[in-house]
């Protein structure tokens, strides 16, 4: 499934890197840091919303902000691919509901093969026992 995410609604700001690029981190910012507003997008249905709110909560500023970064790459533009990557994956893990659990009841054969590996248990266990002499 893909999610075309409009790139208005991300804002970019590029810090310093701490990841691969060696004595070249220290002069370029490639870093990548993307806000994007989950209330400001209208385009993404309520009940995707409260999911991505509930699965993802610690990626959420209190004004309902998600700060996503990425530093993998010595490009800019790479690490900017990469944050919009890692929303749409967050996105598509909440797209769609949760499939509803329907309760099954255990068989016949399930019931009796556990009742009978109780009883083996039992056994192993009563045959550790001390012996009384009465």
């Amino acid at each position: 499934m893909a999610l075309l995410i409009p790139i208005s609604e991300l804002e970019f700001t590029f810090a310093r890197s701490s990841g691969p690029g060696g004595q070249n981190v220290n002069k370029t910012s490639s870093k990548a840091i993307m806000r994007w507003s989950l209330q400001a997008a209208e385009w993404v249905p309520e009940d995707v919303k409260h999911r991505f709110r509930e699965n993802f909560a610690s990626r959420l500023t209190s004004d309902g902000v998600v700060v996503i970064h990425s530093d993998e790459s010595r490009d800019r533009s790479t690490n900017e691919r990469r944050c919009i990557e890692k929303l749409q994956d967050m996105l598509r893990r909440v797209w769609l509901p949760p499939k509803k659990r329907v309760a099954t009841k255990p068989t016949y054969s399930s019931q009796r093969k556990r009742v009978e590996v109780k009883r083996q248990r039992s056994d192993v266990k009563k045959a550790r026992r001390k012996v009384r002499d009465d």
